[in-house]
């Protein structure tokens, strides 16, 4: 069942995700050329402890660490460890604070130094995505119009969406219903309702979109190899259209 949040709850979902994203902000000057994911991982859960919060992902089903790093063909569940990132390289930074009871969710694909040229392109494409679902967000939208618009922005570029992993509502729980697809048919799936808070996290393969897990049994790749990229918002349907919880700019207004 989608619970619609409460004016209360609205207030906590926006403490919550005000508190992810400053956590993205903040590890964004760290991601450079020598940097471990685990040294990431570490300056990422010591923000969020000092600010009163828990990382959501930290042993959730068994996860064993605070975010998520997923490099280059990684496309999304990467666990910080020891590899280090060198200059050229792509990063997913995937973060999820619990505080007060709530989840906040976002992420972002940085570029280590220098973008090459591939790179730099499904950096732009996967930010297009999102931005176009997030755009078909409106009371009275369906949820197949978020789908449609992300895939149709996808193709337009070449690229392709990773089908196997979608939004979700998320609130009190890490992950609540309703499912968020990244592809779909205008005018179909659930009704979009004021109060309504849900993530938009389009995965985008430079590639072919198939994907496969590596044997630590949480690191999903493309099997083709190609450059995988995405970004994360934590979404608000209001009675007009859409708030972004997880922006800490003016970019949605």
């Amino acid at each position: 069942m989608i619970h619609i949040k409460t004016e209360a709850e609205i207030d906590a979902m926006r403490q919550t995700c005000r508190l992810a994203a400053e956590t993205l902000r903040m590890i964004e000057p760290h991601v450079i050329a020598g940097r471990t994911t685990q040294e990431l991982n570490d300056i990422c859960h010591a923000f969020i402890i000092e600010h009163g919060a828990i990382p959501s992902p930290l042993n959730y089903r068994g996860f064993p660490k605070s975010i998520c790093t997923s490099v280059n063909q990684q496309v999304c569940h990467g666990i910080p460890g020891k590899r280090i990132l060198k200059a050229g390289d792509i990063i997913n930074i995937d973060i999820t604070t619990n505080l007060n009871g709530f989840h906040g969710d976002t992420s972002k694909s940085f570029h280590v130094e220098k973008p090459t040229p591939k790179g730099m392109k499904i950096c732009q494409v996967a930010k297009s995505c999102l931005d176009a679902g997030i755009r078909a967000v409106v009371p009275g939208a369906r949820l197949g119009d978020i789908g449609w618009a992300v895939e149709q922005t996808a193709l337009a570029n070449h690229c392709t969406v990773v089908r196997e992993y979608c939004g979700h509502g998320i609130g009190r729980e890490f992950h609540e219903e309703p499912a968020v697809l990244h592809y779909g048919k205008p005018n179909t799936g659930t009704l979009l309702k004021p109060g309504m808070i849900f993530t938009i996290e389009p995965m985008i393969n430079l590639g072919k979109p198939d994907i496969r897990h590596m044997p630590d049994g949480w690191t999903v790749v493309t099997r083709d190899h190609s450059l995988s990229a995405q970004f994360e918002h934590t979404i608000l349907v209001t009675d007009t259209g859409f708030e972004v919880l997880t922006s800490l700019d003016d970019e949605y207004r």
